[in-house]
């Protein structure tokens, strides 16, 4: 067994993609059993064949990445707000609309779980222009370790850095 530590942190796009194809094939060619470390889930999902999220030092969840990705039915959808708009007054417009299965707050960027990302984004817009709340930017994708990690930690990585900081003072 071989341990990477966070084998790309800092590397440039060439060469990050030199060492995923390296880790691939000793993993791969020479059946090699790698234990990777990585704050990178978009890494973790090229890479791993299996993975678990760690939160706080406990394994909060375990799998292949397609598996923990498909326990997450539905589609993400991601809008980011211009200045102003509070996290009541997002509620307040979109409690009233059906389909919305999770709805979490980042920063300026509100993340829902739907079932046809496509087809409620048109609907999530309209009930937020009648609030009067001005939108930057909208994007719909499926589900990736990043909402796993979300689902299963409740926050993101830059509120887990600042508890982590916070606990070691």
């Amino acid at each position: 067994m071989q341990i990477v530590d966070e084998p790309t942190t800092g590397l440039d796009p060439e060469v990050r993609a030199a060492m995923w194809d390296e880790i691939r094939r000793l993993a791969g060619g020479e059946g090699l059993t790698i234990l990777l470390t990585t704050h990178y889930l978009e890494e973790a999902d090229r890479l791993a064949g299996r993975l678990a999220i760690l939160d706080r030092g406990r394994v909060v969840t375990q799998g292949t990445p397609e598996a923990l990705k498909a326990d997450l039915r539905g589609d993400a959808i991601a809008i980011v707000l211009r200045n102003g708009s509070t996290e009541d007054d997002v509620r307040a417009a979109l409690a009233a609309m059906s389909g919305v299965d999770e709805l979490r707050f980042d920063d300026h960027t509100v993340h829902l779980r739907v079932a046809a990302g496509a087809t409620a984004l048109p609907g999530v817009l309209a009930a937020l222009d009648n609030r009067g709340i001005p939108v930057a930017a909208a994007t719909v994708a499926r589900p990736s370790l990043d909402d796993v990690y979300f689902r299963h930690t409740g926050r993101s990585f830059a509120a887990a850095e600042r508890t982590s900081q916070e606990a070691s003072k």
